[in-house]
């Protein structure tokens, strides 16, 4: 999971694509970089850390031009603490390409051998978006003909990328002198969504960003989502042009979207990401009701933030006072993004507070948006029980993660996951918790996909083991697996 941003604009881009990535600063926390096309010339910057730490004025003030991109990363592939890694990645041919990418792709080692020895194109990262560039490139520059770059190159380009390239990708680009490129893998597994806005000479600028929320900050008018398996071109004096590419795009977005990776403001496929949340709590109340009928239950408390609207109500069908006891430190990141496990067992308390009059004598009904690891929820049930509660169950939003995410998600080891080979009656003795529920799989897809029709299936891999993209079997989860712990 990462955050990226591309906007065309009649104006300096630099501040509004930084305001942009403050945006979606939740998707990312390792690494931030930002680039600018000035007619046919780059500039870039990129760092380690946030992005409010990143850039200095004087970087700001290098990144000339009114067509750009920029990126938050959290590190799912290659080394989170070299600054290499970083994205955006440029290549200089054909014409100079610029490109930030969210998603993970799943055949690399294909594509890596492919590259080296057909392509003969050289890779200085193991980052797979290095290797989605240069698929890009190298297709682009194989169907160029004639002196200028069109349209149709561009989109045949994209079309042979969906060709070669397995696994989930959003991906915009920057072609030097030519204007910003957006596409989407034929799945649509990754979120990115497209908008205008009319500038004060009465053209249209325009913006793609993996969350609406950064549409809406910025003034501009929700178009829609790009579909999966289109690609999209946005010249420098604002036309656009589109196109569908692959062949059997299909809409399957990733359930985690919806239940903990999104912002609540946002809005992903034409799906509230708030109004999902609420679902969930509601799908999760009839779950607790049917397993602990008899449960003494004194408070519903969430753990802050993407847990509130579900356990509010969760609170309200089950009849039970909501409290807050959990105050939240809004200085430390994600715990569930954070990039080893003995950082985030350290953060959970440096993230987090249980106020004692909150939990004193009384029986907590706490709910999360989803348990991964278990790292957070351990130190969570430890610290109400310090507080004093008299018993403590936990529940979850979301159902057991039991299968790896191999799709942009840092789950990539099934000896990592704690559900998985574990009953809930195990999991709620290895949290400390007297009960856990779980949500099951087919409430999370009732509560999600309620009240529309434009997306009828989700991207639930790592909860069901059936992976959609890619050649995804025993052998590759294994490789994964090693290649992670190495």
């Amino acid at each position: 999971m990462c955050g990226i941003v591309g906007i065309v604009s009649s104006e300096p881009v630099n501040q509004q694509i930084y305001d942009s990535l403050l945006l979606l600063q939740h998707r990312g926390q390792d690494s931030t970089g930002i680039a600018t096309l000035d007619g046919d010339f780059f500039h870039m910057v990129k760092a380690k850390g946030q992005v409010r730490e990143a850039y200095r004025t004087r970087d700001m003030r290098s990144l000339a031009g009114n067509v750009g991109l920029g990126h938050v990363r959290y590190a799912t592939r290659g080394d989170a603490s070299r600054e290499e890694e970083a994205q955006p990645f440029y290549v200089g041919a054909p014409y100079g390409i610029i490109l930030v990418h969210n998603g993970n792709l799943t055949n690399t080692r294909e594509l890596t051998a492919d590259l080296y020895n057909v392509d003969r194109r050289h890779l200085n990262t193991h980052s797979d978006t290095e290797l989605l560039l240069n698929v890009l490139a190298n297709e682009l520059q194989s169907g160029i003909s004639g002196l200028s770059l069109d349209a149709e190159q561009v989109f045949g380009a994209v079309a042979r990328v969906h060709e070669r390239v397995e696994g989930s990708y959003a991906a915009i680009a920057l072609i030097a002198g030519y204007g910003l490129l957006a596409f989407r893998d034929p799945f649509g597994i990754r979120p990115l969504v497209l908008g205008r806005r009319t500038n004060s000479e009465g053209n249209d600028d325009w913006v793609v960003a993996s969350e609406s929320l950064v549409l809406e900050s910025g003034g501009y008018e929700i178009v829609r989502d790009v579909e999966p398996g289109e690609a999209i071109l946005i010249r420098p004096d604002g036309s656009m042009e589109s196109r569908q590419v692959a062949k059997n795009p299909k809409l399957v977005p990733c359930a985690f979207e919806y239940i903990y990776l999104a912002r609540p403001d946002s809005v992903l496929s034409g799906i509230s990401v708030y109004d999902a949340r609420l679902r969930l709590g509601d799908v999760l109340a009839e779950q607790i009701m049917a397993e602990l009928p008899d449960a003494e239950i004194d408070v519903v408390m969430p753990i802050p933030d993407s847990a509130r609207p579900s356990a509010m109500q969760v609170a309200q069908k089950l009849g039970i006072e909501y409290r807050e006891g959990f105050f939240k430190n809004r200085y430390v990141g994600r715990t569930f993004i954070m990039p080893g496990q003995s950082v985030r067992k350290k953060s959970v308390r440096q993230k987090l507070n249980a106020m004692s009059v909150e939990f004193k004598g009384k029986n907590v009904l706490i709910v999360d948006d989803s348990i991964v690891r278990g790292t957070t929820s351990r130190e969570i049930v430890e610290m109400a029980r310090t507080a004093g509660a008299k018993s403590v169950i936990f529940a979850s939003a979301a159902p057991p993660v039991v299968f790896p995410h191999v799709y942009g998600i840092n789950m990539p080891s099934r000896g990592e996951l704690i559900a998985h080979d574990r009953s809930a009656a195990d999991i709620a003795a290895e949290l400390g918790a007297d009960h856990l529920v779980y949500q099951t799989v087919e409430g999370m897809n009732r509560a999600i996909l309620a009240g529309q029709s434009e997306v009828t299936e989700l991207e639930e891999s790592c909860f069901t083991g059936e992976y959609i993209a890619g050649n995804v079997d025993e052998e590759y989860l294994a490789w994964v697996e090693a290649t992670q712990e190495s």
